[in-house]
């Protein structure tokens, strides 16, 4: 069998302590100890090599890079997020208002159209009320026709009298169209 590196003293233990004291519990101590900060220093070293490597410190940057890049776009996707809110927001209250006004309009609509039948049977009466007024009108140009033949009758018949006979009937069918006008 190979000799291991803390093969025991061919010595017993009791007496190479014995004898050198502590000494060999220290040297034995310490070369563990030695043993571990070597085992635990060359990786550490190694990752330290590694870490402050131009690629890792490479790497770094693109991370910081990356994280204020996605912070700028958080903040740019934040602002447009309110800004469509608030556009939303805008759109309801523009669709309420234009709902409000066709409503109001339809209402206006409604009213003219009332307002309209109003005003044709209005015009209708009216129609009616000058048919009638001039079939009156017609009526009482025939009677002044008819009383304009019987006056010049009578006027030939007899010429004395003639402008005081004449004057009353054409005053009395005046002051009737005029009561019929009214």
């Amino acid at each position: 069998m190979a000799p291991i590196l803390y093969d025991y003293c061919k010595m017993p233990m009791d007496d190479t302590c014995k004898e050198d004291g502590d000494k060999c519990c220290k040297l034995a101590v310490g070369i563990l100890g030695l043993l571990v900060i070597v085992l635990l220093g060359v990786p550490l070293i190694f990752f330290i090599i590694k870490a402050n490597s131009e690629a890792c410190q490479d790497g770094l940057r693109a991370v910081m890079e990356c994280r204020n890049v996605t912070y700028l776009l958080q903040q740019e996707l934040a602002e447009a997020q309110r800004g469509f809110r608030d556009a939303e927001a805008q759109a309801v209250t523009c669709n309420q208002t234009v709902m409000a006004l066709m409503a109001s309009l339809d209402a206006e609509k409604a009213q003219g159209r009332k307002k309209v039948e109003e005003l044709e049977g209005e015009i209708t009466t009216l129609n009616h009320k000058l048919q009638d007024a001039s079939a009156e009108v017609e009526r009482l140009r025939r009677e002044n026709q008819v009383l304009n033949v019987r006056i010049a009758d009578t006027n030939s018949a007899s010429s004395q009298d003639s402008s005081c006979a004449a004057e009353p009937p054409l005053l009395i069918l005046l002051l009737g169209l005029g009561a019929l006008l009214l």
